[in-house]
């Protein structure tokens, strides 16, 4: 016997480990941090025994991560239904959570300093970050978006639905690290550079028609729309869990907001649950 639901927590130190703990205790999930690795096939059997109330089981995996992937796959051909969610930020952020904490780098020892202790853990966990269901980003999070995140992302409980993001950006912010398909509208023309639409988002319908009523915009949109519906389900087939693209321009205020609303409005049109998120649209 499985739980109904199994998520294993791993990636990079420092990224939110902890916090996407107490998240996922707010949404109802039996939650055990910083877990050796060696002892996750003793919870999971422990939770899994007739009876057992867990039925929304978190794992957040210690410092043994290498060895976390191998336990999963085991757990899998035992019939246990297994997510693994992995956690990441850039450089900079890391160092800046770590010298506002003040706490020290698990690989400090190691090492000659902080940046070298973040960049050698990178370089270990890269091999197994391919390999997990999903990949968050919480550079740009704070604890209620990072939340409302998780909530979209375990919303639906079996591991048969393919759930799709579309997500703004500006490129000047720099790319998302939880993207699998990134698009480039900077080729359209600027709403910045127009002096009534400057202060206004994409979420306004005055910018959203001078974006959008453009005919190589429309060609875009529609190219795009029928490119996913052509490679969701190909995606879905391989067991692929978690799709998130990424639509960038410049700034992440106008056209890609407007362009990231209207592809997820046309990808719910043919009956793919989609969700719509601005990364850079308040800043």
């Amino acid at each position: 016997m499985s739980t109904r639901e199994l998520l294993i927590l791993t990636g990079m130190s420092g990224a939110g480990r902890s916090t996407v703990a107490h998240a996922l205790e707010d949404l109802g999930w039996y939650v055990v941090d910083n877990l050796p690795t060696s002892l996750v096939d003793t919870i999971v059997d422990l939770a899994s025994v007739p009876g057992s109330e867990i039925d929304r089981l978190a794992l957040v995996a210690g410092r043994q991560h290498l060895e976390l992937m191998p336990k999963v796959a085991a757990m899998r051909a035992s019939g246990h239904q297994v997510r693994v969610v992995y956690l990441d930020a850039t450089d900079a952020e890391l160092i800046k959570r770590y010298e506002s904490s003040r706490r020290r780098h698990p690989f400090d020892s190691e090492t000659g300093g902080l940046l070298e202790s973040i960049q050698l853990e990178r370089r270990l966990l890269e091999p197994m970050k391919g390999d997990c269901d999903l990949v968050i980003d919480t550079t740009e999070l704070n604890v209620h978006q990072l939340k409302s995140k998780l909530v979209g992302a375990f919303e639906v409980s079996a591991l048969e639905h393919l759930q799709v993001s579309v997500e703004s950006f500006g490129f000047k912010h720099g790319l998302p690290l939880d993207a699998d398909i990134v698009m480039d509208v900077r080729f359209l023309p600027n709403p910045h550079w127009e002096e009534g639409l400057r202060a206004l988002t994409g979420l306004d319908h005055q910018v959203r028609d001078f974006v959008l009523d453009r005919e190589e915009c429309s060609s875009f949109v529609l190219g795009l729309v029928s490119l996913l519906e052509t490679v969701l389900p190909h995606y879905a087939a391989e067991g692929k869990s978690y799709l998130t693209i990424a639509i960038g321009c410049t700034g992440g205020h106008h056209r890609s907001v407007a362009v990231a609303e209207e592809v997820g409005r046309r990808l719910r049109l043919s009956g793919q649950p989609v969700r719509v998120s601005h990364r850079d649209i308040i800043r």
